[in-house]
């Protein structure tokens, strides 16, 4: 008998009758001749409710206790999806981070995992009930509740994934698969069959919103086929799955958005060895993630430095910065919240010359410009100005001719 674990995210349990929806897959499931262990996040916009109230009585509500407020979503979600599934005759039991030992460390809010006690699932599944576990959240070695970040309930699928040795995760969504790009900006996108662990993994980090990053490195290295398909029909879906040869003959494999990020210049700094070590330090010890960074050509012994944060960590990393500031002798501090980052993504990028050259002829074409670029093996970012972002994403999506089959 097969294990399978099923993630549903917060538009598929978005309400009473799409979590009786979702308790009907999950029994046909199951009468295929699966265990099957259910991850849920909660119903769509309640963490957002849940943020709103507490910014309603904190001007700054983070950490523990913003932890364990949110987590009471996907709590209220397992006891649901529980109940229809017993009311159709099913039997099903509901399980919250603490009673599996789902163990993180303690950065609240963003907390990463580091262990799953499966014993109690393993149990119930040998009785034939089906297990709905809470998504999202767990506990720390002291016994506080943390949550894993926005997206953090993929996470918890694919980690009990492997923690269970399941024979495939499935992540169910509002979209029934990977896409070249939204196609909320380009209708013409296409929907892609497989796409390879390390491309998904650049998409993701690069804004795509269909898997969360972690979830896709735990699954890329413990080898967990992960599929992506919509809980509103029964369409095959993408798998993510280890690179092949054919997936090499395409030059692009996606074209991805993010409007979430922000940009910081500190302007003439001294160029000599530890300056850029004393501005990041400070920065990396408040565990924000830096993405791109951009020095300038030294003149007259100074350069400039530009980075970007995310969005949610603007106000806490210009803070650190400009308590660096006089430590490190640097001139003005400059913020922009108005810029995207456009990123190109392919394994066929190793193999093919002259896509940088596409990228920004077609960009330059259309008067877009360019304030800064990063690259790796399979991928090309660029910030541009955010308003430029859908127009940009659709001309690239056309020149590399995503839009083909």
């Amino acid at each position: 008998m097969s294990l399978v674990v099923q993630k549903y995210g917060g538009t598929s349990v978005g309400d009473p009758e799409r979590i009786r929806n979702v308790a009907r897959r999950v029994l046909e499931t199951q009468k295929k001749g699966h265990q099957v262990v259910v991850v849920v996040s909660a119903m769509s916009g309640e963490t957002n409710r849940l943020l709103d109230l507490a910014t309603k009585v904190a001007q700054n509500p983070v950490g523990r206790e913003s932890d364990v407020l949110v987590a009471t979503g996907e709590q209220v979600t397992i006891a649901l999806l529980s109940l229809a599934i017993q009311d159709m005759g099913g039997e099903a039991i509901s399980f919250l981070a603490h009673q599996l030992h789902i163990l993180t460390d303690s950065s609240f809010m963003k907390a990463r995992i580091k262990s799953i006690d499966s014993t109690l699932i393993h149990q119930s599944l040998n009785q034939g009930k089906i297990a709905v576990v809470a998504g999202f959240q767990g506990i720390d070695p002291e016994g506080n509740i943390t949550t894993l970040g926005r997206g953090g309930s993929d996470t918890s699928a694919v980690a009990l994934a492997v923690a269970l040795k399941a024979d495939d995760c499935e992540i169910y969504t509002d979209v029934d698969g990977v896409y070249t790009t939204d196609p909320r900006i380009c209708p013409e996108a296409k929907k892609l069959d497989k796409i390879s662990y390390e491309e998904m993994l650049e998409m993701a980090s690069l804004g795509s919103k269909v898997l969360q990053t972690r979830s896709v490195e735990l699954a890329a290295k413990y080898k967990i086929p992960l599929w992506v398909k919509s809980s509103f029909n029964q369409e095959e879906g993408t798998v993510v799955t280890q690179e092949d040869k054919d997936m090499e003959k395409v030059v692009v494999a996606g074209i991805t958005q993010d409007l979430n990020e922000a940009k910081i210049s500190v302007r003439h700094l001294a160029d000599q060895p530890g300056i850029a070590a004393r501005l990041f330090q400070p920065i990396a010890e408040n565990n924000i993630n830096v993405d791109m960074i951009v020095q300038n050509v030294s003149e007259d012994g100074f350069t400039d430095i530009t980075f970007t944060v995310p969005k949610l960590d603007l106000k806490k990393a210009l803070e650190i910065v400009q308590r660096q500031k006089n430590q490190i002798g640097s001139g003005k501090v400059e913020a922009d919240e108005k810029i995207a980052k456009i990123s190109i993504v392919g394994v066929g990028m190793r193999s093919h010359a002259g896509v940088a050259g596409q990228m920004f002829k077609t960009l330059a074409a259309a008067g877009i410009n360019i304030q800064m670029i990063s690259t790796s093996e399979i991928k090309i970012s660029v910030v541009i100005e955010q308003s430029l972002a859908k127009k940009a994403v659709q001309l690239l999506h056309q020149a590399f001719e995503l839009g083909k089959e």
